[in-house]
């Protein structure tokens, strides 16, 4: 049985409209193990070299290493090393990050989580959301690198450690992470253009510099039934109900043409569970199922796959509205 995620000790808000005016508990029902975020905030640490363990199988990008077990003291400070080089985009503080990763402790090499035989972890590099040790080791690191790190309690768990992952307030911890991909509120989808050649249905913009994509909204009755199609089709694993999914999105009404939600140019992404979204927009839910990473979507939901006669109070969406999306799906857990 898959246990919850530690990590995910709070998500920022993404869909405010759409998922309970950004309700933290939406993206993270469906991750899997690991170590939480900091109780409290601390100073930043003074990043050193070492020591380190050495990393004894395993050694290339991807692959589930073995590290040994910790030779001596650890530092006090935080120990990091990029053991591989990535040439992709630099992650910043706030970014999301798709990653693999194991961690174990020091002193007796026990691994206590690992990502490898699951599905790389999708988080945002934020204080209250992943523990400090990750924060301050990854920051600047590349997309494609692997980044070796010893955390001492100060930035992992502090004095009370975590029992649940049988981690002690004495402890350091070791971690392997391998960073696969970063995101943020610029981020955009860059698959393939796909022709919009249906004059009955909306046409989004293709632009892939995260901004926010024009929708144009034929002067015609909507369609009946649920539309998901490709604008921008990516080469990624389709999406399963099962996942969380982190995407940039615009909501508008069919027919008033006007916003009632986006991500594009706010300074933030959406991330969200599908089977949670199932409750709120059916229709939103059911037009990203089956899609692949890296695309953009039209997806046109019909009033009983939407709000139906109970919208949201005192916003453009009115009872028996059809909604238009366009959705670039960035990355999924």
């Amino acid at each position: 049985m898959r246990r919850r995620s530690l990590l995910l000790a709070a998500v920022p808000a993404g869909l405010v409209t759409l998922a309970a005016c950004g309700d933290d508990k939406s993206a993270s029902s469906k991750a899997s193990a690991a170590p939480s975020a900091s109780a409290s905030s601390v100073p930043p640490p003074k990043i050193v070299d070492g020591p380190l363990p050495a990393i004894t199988a395993g050694t290339k990008f991807g692959e589930k290493p073995t590290v040994a077990k910790g030779s001596g003291d650890p530092s006090k400070d935080l120990a990091v090393k990029t053991v591989i080089a990535g040439s992709g985009r630099t992650v910043a503080e706030n970014d999301f990050i798709q990653a693999n990763y194991l961690g174990q402790i020091w002193s007796t090499a026990k691994v206590f989580d690992q990502s490898y035989d699951r599905t790389p972890l999708l988080m945002q590099l934020a204080q209250g959301s992943i523990i400090d040790g990750w924060r301050y080791a990854l920051a600047g690191k590349k997309a494609g690198s692997r980044v070796l790190m010893a955390v001492p309690p100060t930035w992992g768990y502090g004095s009370s450690g975590n029992a649940q992952a049988g981690i002690k307030g004495t402890d350091t911890l070791v971690f392997v992470v391998d960073v696969i991909n970063s995101f943020n509120s610029k981020s955009s989808s860059t698959g393939k253009e796909v022709a919009q050649s249906d004059a009955a249905l909306p046409k989004v913009g293709t632009n892939t510099d995260g901004k926010a994509p024009s929708i144009d909204i034929p002067k015609t009755d909507p369609p009946k039934t649920l539309v998901s199609n490709y604008v921008l089709e990516g080469d990624g694993p389709a999406v399963t109900a099962s996942q969380t999914v982190l995407c940039q999105f615009k909501g508008e009404v069919w027919d008033s043409g006007k916003a009632f939600e986006q991500t594009y140019e706010s300074g933030r992404l959406a991330q969200f569970a599908i089977e949670q979204m199932q409750e709120v927009v059916k229709g939103l839910a059911q037009g990203i199922t089956g899609k692949k990473i890296g695309s953009r979507l039209l997806i046109v939901v019909p009033p009983d796959l939407a709000y139906g006669n109970n919208p949201p109070s005192g916003g453009v969406v009115k009872k028996g509205s059809t909604l238009v999306f366009t959705v670039d799906l960035l990355a999924a857990m």
